[in-house]
């Protein structure tokens, strides 16, 4: 379980295709301490659950490998990774932590695709769209999570949506470089989920 507070941005380092394809093996930069990062942890790529197999250190950055599988490359974005791409880090939630954000399961839901990007002085502004199967669990005001980061949604339209991001979020994630067609991981709010199944059975 994770809260889409990001704590790391990580680069790939490492791109191997196994299984015809089917699976890739990826080796991940970071600046977490070695030491804590245990096989078998989950860490979120990009909004992405994914579980460490093996983690080393490499000159001054730490390392860590995880498969993404069929599925993965099938529902998500990380088809589209490659060797530099960076990421969104967070690892799991312990007992005790802080929660941030909201709610996040890793489980990505599908894509979002960004229609425009408007820099404003004191923030960005960015337009997305997505299929009307999860448009329909986005409200105005609600929680999302794009590539792995915990956000409000500011105004929704159809299958549409408008976030707004501050400068900090801007330097600290992957958002500060997304621009017009780029293709976003995106979860929507469990409670919507949950809330619109609880509809659906009465």
């Amino acid at each position: 379980m994770f809260t889409g507070i990001v704590t790391d941005l990580g680069e790939i380092v490492g791109f191997t295709p196994t299984a015809q394809g089917q699976l890739h093996r990826l080796r991940i930069a970071c600046r977490y301490d070695q030491t804590t990062i245990a096989d078998g942890a989950s860490i979120a790529c990009n909004g992405v659950c994914l579980t460490v197999v093996a983690s080393g250190v490499e000159g001054s950055r730490t390392w860590f490998d995880v498969d993404a599988a069929a599925e993965t490359l099938a529902l998500t974005t990380a088809k589209h990774w490659k060797l530099g791409t960076r990421l969104n880090l967070e690892r799991a939630l312990k007992i005790g932590d802080e929660l941030g954000g909201h709610i996040v399961a890793g489980h990505v839901d599908g894509i979002a695709t960004l229609v425009s990007r408007e820099d404003l002085p004191d923030m960005a502004r960015f337009e997305l769209s997505t299929t009307r199967e999860l448009a329909r669990f986005i409200a105005t005001k609600g929680s999302i999570t794009l590539d792995g980061v915990s956000l409000t949604v500011n105004t929704v339209r159809d299958v549409t949506f408008s976030v707004l991001i501050i400068p900090h979020t801007l330097s600290v994630t992957t958002i500060g470089g997304w621009k017009a067609g780029d293709e976003v991981n995106i979860e929507v709010d469990l409670m919507a989920r949950y809330a619109a199944r609880l509809t659906e059975m009465k």
